[in-house]
Parts: C-alpha cells; structure tokens; sequence
C-alpha cells in the first residue's frame, strides 16, 4: 500500500493518541493562573488544585468540562472520572463549560474542541489525575490538621476519614488550597476492580436542566438592550451584493439598522419577528458568481464519468486486473449517496457584545479556539480579550466545528456598534452550506471458486472534506483525502484480498462540504457492508457466516457481530412480511453490529415504504464508563443515521438548494423510530469513541434486509424500493 492508503481518520486518531499521551500528567496549574483559568467563579472557588475542578467549603463540588456538550452525555461523564478517583460524594457534583484556556485544549490535537468521538479517550486519564491530585492535596491537609500521618487516612463520600472521625471536603478546602500540587508521577490512580462511578449506569447530570428549562442553550440568551439579526445571503454559493434597497426593511416596526457585512445584508431588530420580517422586505440585486449553473443531476453523471477512469491512488496490492480475468465470477455495480445538511434541532446562533473592554461571545460551538481566534482577528483584539461563553448545544453533528456562523455576528455586531445575536432559520440552516458531500462509486469485486473474493477494484468520486483547510497537509496525500476513503482502505475485508486498488477523485464544484457524524465511513460503510451483502448471496452464503469467514482473524468485529446476530435470533422464524439485514464496522475505535428487521408498507405521500420495526445494537467501545450513556450515544446514532437511510437528502439546480425545512429535507419521526436493543460487550481495552460509531452500520443493515424481503438490491441513498423510483433496484 502507497502512504496514503495509510492515514486513514483512524490512525489518524491513534497516532495523535499516543504523540498527546503525555499532556495526562499536566494538569497542575502554577497557583496565580488557578483561578484565572476557572474564571466563571473566582469568588466562589474555596479549593481549586487543577483546572478541571473546584471544592467550595459547602462541599459543593464544580467539575469544568474541557469539551462542550450537545447532547453525548460529557456532562456526566467528565465528573464520573473526577468524582471515581475524587472519592466524591455525587449529589454535590456540579458541571460548568470551561472558559477559554490552554489547559482546556484537546490532549491529542490541540485547540480547544469537540468532535471526532474523542471526548472519552483523550480525557479517561486527565480527568481521573485531576480528581487524584485534589484528593492527595485533601489528605495532606487533614494529615496536618489531626496530626497524623496520611497513610493513616482514607477517603469516602466527599469525606477524609481517619478511625471514627470524618472532615468533610468542604472543610478541608482552606488549608488544602495552600498546599502545593503533588508531582502527577506520585499518584496512583485506582485499580478497576476499585472503582464505584466508573461502568455503573448513571442518570445524566444535564437531564433535570434540560427538562425543566432551566438548560441555557444558545438561542436562549438573552441580557437588557440585546437585538437580533438574520442575515440576508446569496441563494448561490460564492454569490456577492451588487447593491441593496433597505427603505422597506427600515419601515418594518421593530427594525433599528440594515447592515452589510461579508456573507451579505443584516437585518437588526428589536426582536426576531421583525427582524425576519424586514429581511423578507429587503430588495438585493444579488452577482450570484459562477455556480449559478449548479445541476446535482449534472454533477451526478459527470461524477459517473469519472468513476470510470482512473483517479489518485489511495490503496494498492498486487495486479487487480489480472485478477479480476481470472475470477470464476464478478460483480459490478455502483453506489450513490447524496448532499446532505447537518440539520440540528438548533439552529445556529451567535450572541457579541463589543465594547471598550473587549468582546463577549454566547454560543454553542465544537471549536472554542477558533471561534476565538476568528473574533481577535475581525475586533482587532488580543485572544485573551475575546470572552468565549459555551453554552449548550442542540446538537452539532460536525456543523459546528467551522466558525463561519461565529464570524457572522461578529462582522454584525461591530457593524451594527450594539450587543446582538445573530440568528439562522431552519430555511438558512438547510440551504447555508456545509454539507456531507455526494459520493458516487463503481466496484468491480472477483469471487473465487470458494465463492470469497480474491480481487477489487473501487474508485470513489466526491469533493474533498480538507482541501483548503487546515487539515490539508494531514489529511491529504498524493491527492488522497484520507476522509473521504476512510471506511474502505481500512475495512478488514479489503486487506485481506491480496489484488486490489482504490482510486478517488476529489472534484471541486464550488459547494461547501464538510464533516458529518462519522465522516467517511457514514457513506462508505453503506457501500462497503451492502457490497459484502451481495457478494455472500452471489456465493450462496448465509450472510452472517460469510461475514464471518471474512472475519476470521478480527475478533472484535467478530464479538459483535455473534453478539447482535445471538440476540436479534438471526435463525429464528420472523413475522410474516419481515427480514432481517446485517452490517458491521469499527469506527473511531469502535465495533458496532447492527441487525434491522423491517417490512414494506404503504405511505400515503411516498407509496410503497420501508418500515423499519426493530434494531438490535451490540457494541465494543473498550472500557466504558457510563453503560446508559453509551446505550443513549448508540439509539441517537441509529435514529440519526437512518434519517440519511431513509429520507434525507439535498439537490441543486440552477446553483439553489431546493430543500429548505423538514417537508421536504426528512429526517426521523417520532412514529418511524424503531425499538432499539443495546448490548454491550465487556472489555477492558482503552475507551473509545461512542458518539459516531452507531451511525455507519444502520444504511446496509436496512438495505440488506429489504434486498432479503424483496429481492431488491438498492445501491442509493435513501432508500427507495423499486416500486417508487423504477429501475434503481
């Protein structure tokens, strides 16, 4: 294999795993930085030995998350660390969004964010030393106070306890506060046979926020003398103002100010209502630049047309060709999936004050570095002048990585010289940009005498993720994104095939792509594990033991895959009118199997339908810390990833998305979700990544039981049985 079939997302992960493995034991903070580092409560901080926590003396305990949370349960996960090796008593836990800071950045990839189901690995070992070192620093004091020796002492429930004595936390938080941080090398974190919080269930920390509406969201804030904004933008992308008439926008009751700034005209109001409707009364003559032309139809024979030819090379292994004339059979066919918007239930927001002190951000956002940094360079400001508030985010899905939304309200706040929040509609969320990009690929696989295969060809068309980002220099080798391959040069089948080649083509076609939960492999494991589908009927074979012949030397793929096929009774009789499909995968150092069983229906809007009545989940994601959290991560994945299967999907003409709210851009109803069983597989490996590995897995496990009840074959997302959209079986 070239290099680049090499830097798959992840050993992209592991690499950066290992190169960051020594930040763990950083987390003392010199003693005049402790309490700017926590700076949302200085005042209230009685004990603050690290960055990531704080003991008051009402015992109250204040864990500062280093990585935002929008809705994969790190608020409680964070503090289940902490309080593990903290011996802390839980009903005085507290959580907070950690300010901007250096102590605060990804322990493997620098800068302050959140994605790429990282949370967990990357914080198992700081979190748990920052709850040894303020539990060290606690004994030490009461050591002092009773006049004993620390080996004397032991900790319980928020407690020192020595004989029948007990001090509590809180009581301690003084003297501890005064002490010097213990060298991390000295601490000993706790065996697992030793732990009490780490792998028991446990409720989510943000639920009672969230459900009594106490949470604070971004869209939720709100301070005397705040106006808001929605920006007016190209219904082209690249398109620019030519001019603008704002007399009818001003008329509108409520409207203070139109504004131009970079990305296009801002209404400003006293409130959204008028703002939108002065943004509706804006007349703009619009330069819509050169992809007024754009034609996803179009783009998706040009994307055919390269799929034959031959492109950069991403994985080779001996001479595909010739062996692919020998094979007693082959199979040739080809996939699609199309553009698809991120879509969280909030949409994007930003809220900016500028003023003679600096500049405030309320947002919620996965990059607090960047936006940060962003805000600087447009204010003129130093970073640390730039006050980032994170707040909670109604999903991000990857959407809010980039800081294109944050950059917005700024530009309009310091145009509009007010505090304001700038706001996108559901309409400018799904045509706003930023999406999953549309992949077409041709598979040309040899089978063998034995019925396995023994060559294969892929080639994958589809815009680059990286080019002309940052991450271009990692992630693009050779004219390969490591990204849009991911899912296919690291699937163990493909290894284990001595001829094979992977080829990709990275067209640009002026549509802004970008990350979408689990990246490549959302779409290449569609193709990957339906492909496996077919080649194990094309052989004859029962499709869970084909997998399995395949598999025969991976034995975590294996794990789950027993696992799921045991509890869904893969061999048991179903209900008349049902099937079951099967897909398996790891991604971010997590194996997930899934098995669907689902039937056809009649849809008054959609005609013939696939319903989808049962999901059952097995997954190895290592040592887990909180088992409901990963059940939550796994039913959200699966909800998440067959809207993509089902409905989603984006098309252009004439340079305009024509979708533009949940009408006509699906995504899961309350009524489609299928009952959904998690099993999980006990392991004592390294934690890994939860928050995308359910997604992957579900598209081919659906498509694969619809082929197994009708004999359809579909190669497209989303899913269409031929009686709605003819000849795509």
């Amino acid at each position: 294999m070239n290099a680049a079939s090499k830097l798959s997302r992840r050993n992209l992960l592991k690499t950066a795993t290992l190169a960051g493995g020594g930040l763990v034991i950083g987390i003392a903070i010199p003693v005049a930085k402790r309490f700017a580092l926590a700076q949302e409560a200085q005042a209230l901080a009685a004990f603050a030995p690290n960055a990531f926590l704080r003991i008051a003396a009402d015992d109250s305990i204040t864990v500062l998350s280093a990585h935002s949370e929008m809705g994969q349960g790190i608020w409680t996960m964070l503090p289940m660390l902490i309080a593990e090796e903290l011996d802390a008593d839980w009903s005085r836990i507290r959580v907070e969004h950690a300010p901007v800071a250096p102590a605060y950045m990804h322990s493997a990839f620098g800068g302050q964010t959140t994605f790429g189901s990282s949370s967990t690995w990357s914080e198992f070992d700081r979190y748990r030393q920052a709850g040894a070192g303020a539990r060290a620093m606690l004994l030490q004091a009461a050591a002092m106070r009773l006049n004993l020796p620390v080996e004397r002492l032991r900790t319980e429930n928020g407690t020192v306890v020595a004989g029948t004595q007990r001090i509590r936390y809180g009581e301690l938080a003084d003297d501890a506060g005064k002490l010097a941080p213990p060298d991390p090398a000295s601490l000993k974190l706790k065996d697992p046979e030793d732990w009490k919080f780490i792998g028991k269930p446990t409720k989510r920390l943000d639920t009672p926020e969230k459900t009594s509406g106490r949470a604070q969201f971004g869209m939720d804030v709100q301070f005397p003398g705040l106006l808001t904004a929605l920006v007016a933008r190209s219904p082209v992308f690249g398109g620019t103002v030519k001019s603008f008439d704002d007399a009818a926008a001003k008329a509108i009751p409520g409207v203070r100010n139109v504004v131009q700034v970079p990305s296009g005209v801002a209404v400003v109001a006293d409130h959204f209502w008028a703002a939108k409707l002065g943004r509706d009364a804006l007349k703009i003559d619009w330069n819509l630049g050169p992809n007024a032309g754009l034609d996803t139809a179009q783009l998706r024979e040009e994307f055919r047309r390269l799929a034959a030819t031959p492109g950069n090379v991403a994985a080779q292994a001996g001479d595909v060709e010739a062996a692919l004339a020998k094979a007693a059979k082959t199979l040739d066919v080809e996939y699609a999936v199309p553009y698809l918007a991120h879509a969280p239930m909030e949409p994007l927001n930003c809220t900016v004050k500028i003023d003679k002190d600096g500049c405030e951000l309320w947002t919620g956002t996965q990059s607090q570095t960047g936006d940060q940094l962003a805000a600087a360079k447009i204010t003129g400001l130093n970073p640390e002048q730039v006050r980032l508030h994170t707040m909670f985010l109604g999903g991000g899905f990857g959407r809010r990585l980039p800081s294109d939304f944050v950059i917005e309200a700024v530009h309009v706040a310091k145009a509009a010289g007010a505090p304001v929040k700038t706001v996108w509609t559901r309409e400018d969320d799904i045509r706003g940009g930023y999406y999953r990009p549309m992949f077409v690929q041709q598979v040309h696989v040899g089978l063998g005498a034995g019925g396995l295969p023994v060559a294969w060809q892929h080639t994958l068309v589809g815009q680059s993720l990286a080019a002309g980002t940052p991450l271009e220099p990692m992630m693009v080798r050779n004219g390969v994104d490591a990204f849009s391959v991911g899912g296919v040069i690291d699937a163990p089948y493909l290894k284990a095939i001595p001829d094979h080649r992977v080829d990709l083509h990275s067209p640009a076609t002026g549509i802004p792509v970008l990350v979408w939960r689990s990246v490549g492999p959302s779409y290449n494991v569609f193709v990957m594990e339906s492909l496996i589908d077919e080649l194990a009927h094309a052989a004859g074979k029962d499709p869970v033991e084909y997998r399995r012949l395949l598999l025969k030397d991976y034995p975590r793929h294996l794990g789950v895959l027993d696992l799921a096929v045991e509890k869904a009774g893969w061999k048991t009789p179903r209900a008349q009118g049902r099937a079951r499909g099967v897909a398996v995968f790891e991604t971010a150092g997590s194996y997930v199997a899934e098995v669907a069983e689902v039937s056809m229906e009649d849809d008054p809007v959609a005609g013939r339908a696939i319903r989808v009545h049962r999901v059952v989940c097995a997954v190895d994601c290592g040592i887990v810390v909180n088992p409901e959290g990963v059940r939550a991560q796994m039913e959200s994945s699966i909800a998440f990833g067959l809207a993509a299967a089902l409905h989603s999907r984006l098309s252009f003409k004439d340079g305009r998305v024509q979708q533009s709210n949940f009408h006509d851009f699906r995504v899961l109803r309350f009524n489609e979700m299928p009952q959904v069983e998690v099993h999980i597989v006990p392991s004592t490996e390294k934690p890994s990544g939860i928050g995308e590995p359910g997604v992957p897995p579900i598209a081919p496990a659906v498509a694969n039981a619809v082929f197994a009840l009708t004999g359809q074959r579909l190669r497209e997302l989303p899913l269409e049985p031929a009686a709605t959209q003819p000849g795509k079986a």
